[in-house]
C-alpha cells in the first residue's frame, strides 16, 4: 500500500505541473504571437514480479515535459505602419546592444529618437539595405533617421498635352507654363508661346525663363541654338514637323549646374507621333503637364510592403525603398531556446538560422499594420484544466483511499 501512496502522489505532482503549463497558456492569452504550449505525461518503469515483463507494476507517472504548438495565430490590425506579422514560416531578427540576434514572431516595431526600428526592448529590427539599383546589400540594423533627405534631381525630360486653335489669326498666340527642376532642386517657371504664322497650319515656339533664374531658353542648341522653332500640323490635326523630340537648353545663373538640356518628348521611340499636340477647331488649352525632376524633400512617413520592403515617403512626392526586412528559418522550432519576451535563441537542438526575405524558400508573407495574435484555445484549455482537474482529484482519492486501508490494517491489532 506504501506503493500506491507514492504513486498517488506523483499523479499529484505531475497534474500540478500540467495545471501550470494549462494557466501559463491562459495568463498569455493576449500576448503577442505567444505560443501553446501542451503538457505530455509519461510512466514511471515498472518494476516486475515474478520475472515475467507482463507482470510489471506501475509506479506512477512523471512530467515528461511541454511541447510548443506552432500554429499560426490570427492577424490582428492595428493601423501603425511598423506593425508586421509573419503569415507563414519564419522570425523576425533583432539584435541587443552586445550584437547578440534573437528571433522572434511579435512584430511590435516602432521607430526610435535615431530612426532606429526596435522592438519594445530597444532590439534592433535586421534587414538588408538596398541601394539605389535595388540591390540587397549585408544584414543589418534598419535604420531611417528623421533627418534624411531625398537629394534634388534635375529635370531631363518633359512633356505637355495642348491643342492649338486652328481658327487662331494670324499673330494670335497661346501660352502654357511648368516647373522644371534644376540641380539644386529650384523650381522654374517654364513658359512656351505658340504664334500663329501667316502659313496654314503653322506655328512659331518660343520658350522663356525669369530674368532671376537665368539669361533664357534655346531650341537644339546640338544643330545651333534657335531662339525658336516652327511647328507643322497636317490636315488632321496632327504634328508633323519637327519630326523628332526637340531639346530646350535653359542658360541658369542662379548657381545651378548650367546649361540644363531638357528633352521635350513628342515622339515614342519608333519616331511615332506622341499625339501631344494637335491643331484641331477647339479652344487653346493645356490638358497635361508632365516633368521628371523634384525638388529636394524631407522624411515624412515610411511603408512596408508584403515582401517586407521598407519604403520612406518624402515631401517631394518620392518613395525610396531603403530596406527590406530579415527573416530566419530553423531546421527544428521545437529546439529553439526559449529566452522571455517573446524572443527566442538558437541551439545546438534548433540547428542553424538560415536568413532569407519574406516568400523566398519556406519563408511566409509579411502583414504590413498588423500583429500577430496569440494562437491559445481558450475553449481547450478549459476543457484541459477540467481534466487536470478531476485527474488530480482522482490522484488524491488514491491516497486517501490508500491511507483508510492502512488505517485498516492497523486496526488488525486491536
Amino acid at each position: 500500500m506504501i506503493g500506491s501512496l507514492f504513486a498517488g502522489i506523483s499523479g499529484l505532482n505531475a497534474n500540478a505541473t500540467a495545471m501550470t503549463v494549462i494557466g501559463d497558456n491562459i495568463a498569455n492569452v493576449n500576448t503577442t504571437a505567444f505560443k501553446a504550449n501542451r503538457a505530455s505525461f509519461a510512466n514511471v518503469l515498472s518494476q516486475s514480479l515474478g520475472g515475467s515483463a507482463g507482470n510489471g507494476i506501475g509506479r506512477g507517472v512523471e512530467f515528461w515535459g511541454t511541447s510548443p504548438l506552432w500554429t499560426q495565430g490570427s492577424l490582428e490590425n492595428t493601423g501603425s505602419a511598423t506593425d508586421l506579422a509573419i503569415n507563414g514560416k519564419g522570425f523576425f531578427i533583432v539584435q541587443d546592444g552586445t550584437g547578440s540576434n534573437y528571433y522572434t514572431r511579435a512584430g511590435l516595431f516602432h521607430l526610435d529618437e535615431a530612426g532606429d526600428m526596435i522592438n519594445p526592448d530597444g532590439y534592433q529590427v535586421q534587414g538588408y539595405e538596398i541601394d539605389d539599383a535595388g540591390n540587397l546589400g549585408n544584414l543589418t540594423a534598419i535604420s531611417i533617421p528623421g533627418e534624411r533627405i531625398s537629394a534634388p534631381s534635375a529635370t531631363t525630360e518633359l512633356s505637355v498635352d495642348i491643342n492649338l486653335d486652328s481658327r487662331t489669326a494670324t499673330n494670335g498666340s497661346y501660352s502654357t507654363s511648368q516647373s522644371v527642376f534644376d540641380s539644386l532642386g529650384n523650381a522654374i517657371p517654364l513658359t512656351m508661346t505658340f504664334t500663329k504664322t501667316a502659313n496654314v497650319r503653322e506655328w512659331s515656339v518660343s520658350a522663356s525663363i525669369p530674368a532671376t533664374a537665368g539669361t533664357g531658353v534655346a531650341f537644339n542648341p546640338a544643330g545651333g541654338p534657335a531662339a525658336a522653332i516652327t511647328m507643322t500640323f497636317d490636315s488632321d490635326g496632327n504634328l508633323t514637323i519637327p519630326a523628332s523630340d526637340q531639346t530646350l537648353r535653359l542658360t541658369l545663373t542662379n548657381g545651378a549646374t548650367s546649361p540644363l538640356d531638357i528633352t521635350w518628348d513628342l515622339y515614342d521611340a519608333t519616331l511615332a507621333n506622341n499625339g501631344d499636340l494637335t491643331e484641331f477647331a477647339s479652344q487653346s488649352a493645356t490638358t497635361f503637364q508632365r516633368q521628371d525632376g523634384y525638388a529636394s524633400g524631407v522624411l515624412r512617413s515610411i511603408s512596408v510592403d508584403e515582401d517586407g520592403v521598407v519604403t520612406a515617403a518624402y515631401s517631394n512626392g518620392q518613395l525610396t525603398p531603403t530596406f527590406q526586412i530579415a527573416l530566419a528559418d530553423f531546421p527544428s522550432y521545437d529546439g529553439l531556446e526559449k529566452m522571455g519576451k517573446n524572443l527566442y535563441a538558437e541551439s545546438l537542438a534548433s540547428g542553424q538560422p538560415m536568413p532569407g526575405v519574406a516568400g523566398n524558400g519556406r519563408l511566409g508573407t509579411i502583414t504590413p499594420s498588423a500583429i500577430e495574435m496569440s494562437n491559445i484555445d481558450l475553449a481547450q484549455e478549459f476543457v484541459k484544466m477540467i481534466t487536470t482537474q478531476r485527474a488530480f482529484q482522482a490522484n488524491s482519492r488514491v491516497i486517501t483511499t490508500s491511507d483508510e486501508i492502512l488505517s485498516e490494517l492497523i486496526n488488525i491489532k486491536r
